[in-house]
């Protein structure tokens, strides 16, 4: 699964990366996001890419209880062209969602709680996991648009920790996944696939990740290669 990722790159690298023109809202630094808070999401609109702020956690259209929807932040690659809550966002309301890595955890060594394990490309380029879109309208209340991060089986890097990881797109898939043309699942769970561990690191992080209060550049200080 993905419950916490990381977007520290500057905005000038995220638009030459992910060739999208306008960013609406203010975009900064992100060490630790995590479910139900808004960070960018790249979408195709009027034949072209912007970057647009929407909330972690897929409210589908046809809620009608805002209090009691379930919101998943993840939904799995292998079933994701059958549930209600994904098949339509599948054929038409995909999305990028920009990270420069993600968080999973393992058992402590110390043999108390969790410790953090930060999964990035190679280097630390940023890239984009498989996403979803959906606008809300329903109740009566303002109108607004949430994201889920599709997820499949763990590769051999992050399967050290997690027997599932986010998708990272291939990037010369990224052009098939955001093409409104495409609409059969047969011509896009193919892209939904584990990304190379080879072309991964992992690094052991601070266990102030582990509170989503904290969310600055300390979360980084100190890494420690996976061991």
């Amino acid at each position: 699964m993905c419950g916490r990722y990381v977007l520290t790159s500057p905005l000038d690298v995220l638009k030459a990366r992910f060739r999208f023109g306008g960013v609406e809202g203010v975009l900064v630094p992100r060490y630790n996001v995590a479910p139900r808070q808004v960070a960018p999401v790249i979408l195709s609109e009027e034949a072209r890419r912007v970057a647009r702020p929407m909330e972690w956690g897929l409210l589908p259209a046809w809620v009608k209880d805002l209090g009691t929807a379930l919101r998943p932040i993840n939904a799995r690659a292998e079933t994701v062209a059958e549930k209600p809550s994904y098949r339509s966002a599948l054929k038409v309301r995909r999305v990028l969602v920009p990270s420069d890595g993600f968080y999973e955890w393992r058992p402590s060594p110390s043999g108390r709680g969790k410790e953090p394990v930060l999964f990035r490309l190679a280097g630390g380029a940023p890239f984009a996991f498989a996403g979803l879109r959906e606008l809300w309208t329903g109740g009566g209340e303002s109108a607004f648009e949430t994201f889920a991060i599709l997820t499949t089986s763990a590769n051999g890097l992050v399967g050290r920790v997690h027997a599932r990881m986010p998708v990272i797109l291939a990037e010369e898939d990224e052009e098939a996944w955001m093409d409104p043309s495409l609409r059969d699942p047969a011509a896009l769970l193919p892209l939904l696939r584990p990304f190379p561990a080879d072309r991964m690191e992992a690094f052991v992080a601070s266990l102030r990740v582990n509170s989503s209060a904290n969310d600055d550049p300390s979360l980084h200080e100190g890494l420690r290669p996976l061991e």
